[in-house]
């Protein structure tokens, strides 16, 4: 009796944290199918600095598809942002495919002076925050021409260490054996990064993936930093410009842009515990 008062309790209370932390995100479903006057009147005391309370219901008084008709056929410069957003997403992933998962396998792999010093340097670079970097950034892509073009923001996220540290972590738990027998059967090391490497690493490859692509498809403070030109913004400044008269249209270009991240989570969710579990082994 004891064992299912207690699950029911612990179920009662993970429950109701569910709910306390996917209320907001109802709120915006909500939002995004009630009309711009009802919208206006309830959020005016806080985006209009009106005195009041806000409020928002839970159900609106009078549902309507307008926000989305608008959000697909009259505002050309949503699909522009979300392009903007695309881009650098898919580009930077690229790169890092490119750039960093040979770094991880170099790491892994192969013994070189100074590997133990270049791989704590990794590893500080990883723990600095944006703010600390923002300035040697600035300069050395304003010398280089790149600000206020896309590649401000690609170009250091390909060069990113944390991918670096997450693949690492799979490559190293690639049997050392198991590739000792591949030289031993005349394997190059091309063919074992390929053969060997790649499929056994993929779920540490992957999972960096999915992490990269939530966190550079939510970027604010470096396009913020380096982006002068509104057209070149990505949907994460796009959307906070966005005044009480669109809100609307705010909330329904909230949830169409939460969809390719839900999406990329919920297709790569095992690769991510995968990964996530291997690089908090120590080896």
């Amino acid at each position: 009796m004891k064992k299912i008062c207690s699950k029911i309790a612990k179920g009662v209370l993970l429950g109701s944290m569910a709910l306390v932390i996917c209320f907001p995100v109802y709120l915006l479903f909500i939002g995004s199918f009630t009309g711009t006057a009802e919208l206006t009147e309830n959020l005016m005391p806080v985006l209009a600095e009106v005195k009041g309370m806000a409020k928002f219901s839970l159900f609106p008084q009078y549902p309507t598809l307008r926000n989305y008709l608008e959000l697909l056929f009259d505002r050309p410069d949503f699909y522009v942002v979300f392009f903007n957003s695309m881009k650098i997403v898919f580009l930077t992933l690229a790169g890092q495919f490119l750039a960093g998962v040979p770094a991880a396998w170099a790491f892994a792999g192969f013994r070189f002076p100074g590997k133990n010093l270049l791989f704590t340097l990794y590893i500080i670079l990883m723990m600095l925050p944006f703010q600390v970097t923002m300035l040697s950034n600035y300069l050395v892509l304003n010398h280089m021409g790149l600000i206020d073009t896309s590649w401000s923001i690609i170009l250091p996220g390909i060069f990113s260490t944390f991918p670096v540290f997450l693949i690492y972590r799979a490559f190293s738990g690639i049997p050392k054996g198991l590739l000792e027998a591949a030289r031993i059967d005349g394997a190059g090391e091309w063919q074992l990064f390929i053969k060997i490497g790649l499929p056994l690493g993929s779920t540490g490859i992957l999972s960096a993936f999915v992490l990269g692509f939530l966190e550079y498809f939510s970027l604010i403070e470096q396009p913020l930093a380096f982006l002068k030109d509104k057209s070149l913004w990505p949907l994460s400044l796009y959307l906070p410009e966005i005044g009480l008269a669109d809100s609307g249209y705010a909330f329904a270009a909230s949830v169409v842009a939460l969809i390719p991240a839900i999406f990329v989570f919920l297709l790569g969710q095992d690769y991510l515990e995968k990964g996530i579990v291997a690089s908090a082994m120590k080896e």
